[in-house]
């Protein structure tokens, strides 16, 4: 399928590894001209090459920021061009005892999570209007409608994106702009397997052993039962970035594995 992405420009912010350095692989492979974003030079440099080596004739380069930081942002923004996509992508998350999150972590969890987004839509959404075309696409997660007990604090920056996300979509009636949530579920990133791997060590498992016990206990509504690939989350963020998702506006859509259990 063509998804008339040829002559688009998009920029996915944290996209040096992960669901977000799929997503620029996504949109590269349907024509699209992309800018990645990392916090270093060097992971940037790096993920272009790689992406370049996957995608013969790729049109992509990067800027680095690190999104906790209100002034390398700035600094950003003043770099980029005019985008006709925009993907929000860049997040942390960390398993941690509620008692044990400290007002300066909630606040950097609020800071890369959700203004990261936010300083961004609101620098480029009136742009997006001004011309009448234009994707903004928030990667929040399941557990923005299923706040997970160990991270209590992610969970509220994903359901925030969800509000945020939905009331811009308000502000595109009658235009061609639009403005949709993605959320993803247990996906395997490389700070997934990460965090699967330290969990077998914490109880004396192997990495595929506590990715069962994971989807037994922790995420036991899986349909999948297994975690997502980022190429699986990425088909579904480059469908809502093209012209062919003109339609789709508002939406939260779920590609999580059917761990969220209801029907809408």
């Amino acid at each position: 399928m063509d998804l008339k992405l040829n002559g688009k420009t998009a920029f996915v912010s944290g996209s040096t590894q992960g669901i977000g350095f799929a997503i620029a692989q996504g949109l590269l492979k349907e024509g699209a001209h992309v800018i990645i974003n990392g916090r270093s030079e060097s992971k940037i440099a790096e993920a272009v090459q790689k992406l370049k080596e996957s995608t013969p004739g790729a049109d992509v380069s990067g800027i680095a920021a690190d999104f906790s930081k209100v002034e390398e942002v700035n600094a950003l923004l003043q770099q980029l061009p005019d985008i006709d996509i925009l993907v929000n992508n860049a997040g942390i998350f960390e398993p941690k005892q509620f008692t044990e999150i400290s007002d300066d972590e909630w606040f950097r969890f609020f800071e890369v999570n959700v203004l990261s987004g936010v300083r961004l839509a609101r620098h480029f959404f009136p742009k997006m209007i001004a011309k009448d075309w234009g994707r903004i696409i928030f990667i929040s997660s399941e557990s923005g409608v299923n706040i997970p007990e160990e991270m209590i604090h992610y969970g509220t920056t994903k359901t925030a994106q969800l509000a945020v996300s939905r009331g811009l979509a308000e502000l595109t009636k009658g235009t061609n702009v639009t403005v949709n949530t993605v959320m993803p579920g247990p996906t395997k990133s490389e700070g997934v397997a990460d965090f699967v791997k330290q969990l077998g060590e914490a109880n004396n498992m192997s990495a595929e052993q506590a990715e069962k016990d994971f989807f037994k206990n922790a995420r036991p509504t899986s349909l999948l039962q297994r975690f997502a690939s980022v190429e699986e989350i990425a088909n579904l963020v480059t469908y809502v970035a093209s012209p062919l998702s003109s339609a789709t506006n508002g939406a939260a859509l779920k590609v999580d594995g059917g761990v969220a259990k209801f029907i809408i």
